[in-house]
């Protein structure tokens, strides 16, 4: 499914360079860091390439969220059309955020590097924030995460592939 997704945003995105694809594709939530390894051998980006990439790209959004979601929502709540949806957020982050609160550091970096739907580094700054988890804190926390997510990525979409084609 990530497969597919990541294809049809890269037809979607075809006139770009292939760089900027996958830079682009790290950015967005929910698909991040792992969407865009996903998609960079498929777009023969060469792995050493598309890291320092893909990270730029998720890592990009994440002192704005540390920094500006929590007044953002605020804001948000006040409103009767956006009040619902800034909830289910906050509800849905927070009922993954236990090991987070447990384990603070170590927790939010297992949470942003072991690569499970719902996890990440978006989800992890808005965890991080909402338990106002200090930026000096939060910030090293998701690097390190995405640091994890990377090597994991990595190993899925270049390793594995590698390996298979030349020692079997």
């Amino acid at each position: 499914m990530a497969e597919e997704l990541a294809k049809t945003l890269a037809d979607a995105m075809s006139a770009l360079p292939k760089e900027l694809i996958i830079f682009l594709v790290s950015m967005l939530p929910l698909i991040e860091l792992r969407g865009g390894l996903i998609l960079a051998p498929i777009l023969d980006i060469p792995m050493l390439k598309a890291i320092p990439i893909c990270l730029a790209g998720n890592i990009l959004p994440i002192p704005f969220i540390l920094w500006f979601i929590t007044p953002i929502f605020a804001w948000l709540k006040k409103t009767r059309l956006f009040r619902p949806i800034v909830e289910k957020l906050e509800s849905k982050s927070m009922g993954k955020s236990e090991k987070i609160q447990k384990y603070e550091f170590w927790g939010l970096v297992l949470f942003v590097g072991i690569p499970l739907p719902g996890t990440g580094a978006w989800t992890g700054a808005l965890i991080a924030s909402l338990l106002n988890i200090k930026l000096k804190k939060a910030f090293p926390a998701i690097l390190l995460g995405l640091l994890l997510a990377t090597v994991i990525m990595c190993t899925i979409t270049y390793f594995i592939p590698w390996a298979v084609k030349n020692l079997f």
